[in-house]
């Protein structure tokens, strides 16, 4: 029995920043068409408005903003306001990503709880040797 899809995960950051956490994510998991890149690169707000709104592609998405404010933030949340099967996670990190191409059936504000978790998790400091 195939499993249904699940979530969309568009990621939104700053030049290539997005590509190239959307091309680690799938190259260790080999999950692919489950994460698009959105960039702000050579648009104004507007533009980039847009570019997000077309990456989401009307499906249910987790969005994955690089920081919590800015240009990527605020063209992520200037569309959501009335979508309720759209929710945002900043502070994108690959260990986010990849339990998010594993845990992609859960309902969208469950996916952006366990992502905030996952990717906090994942921020520590390492002891010295």
């Amino acid at each position: 029995m195939t499993e249904p899809p699940g979530l969309l995960g568009v990621v939104v950051a700053h030049s290539g920043v997005a590509q190239a956490l959307v091309d680690a994510a799938e190259e260790i998991t080999g999950v692919r068409d489950a994460l698009v890149a959105v960039s702000n690169t050579d648009c104004d707000r507007v533009a980039l408005e847009g570019r997000v709104v077309a990456a989401m592609r009307g499906e249910p998405a987790i969005i994955f903003v690089d920081l919590p404010s800015g240009s990527c933030f605020q063209a992520t949340l200037h569309h959501l306001h009335d979508r309720e099967t759209a929710v945002v996670v900043t502070g994108v990190n690959l260990a986010m990503l990849l339990d998010f191409l594993f845990h992609r059936q859960a309902d969208p504000r469950s996916a952006m709880q366990r992502a905030a978790e996952v990717g906090t998790k994942a921020i520590r400091p390492c002891p010295s040797s």
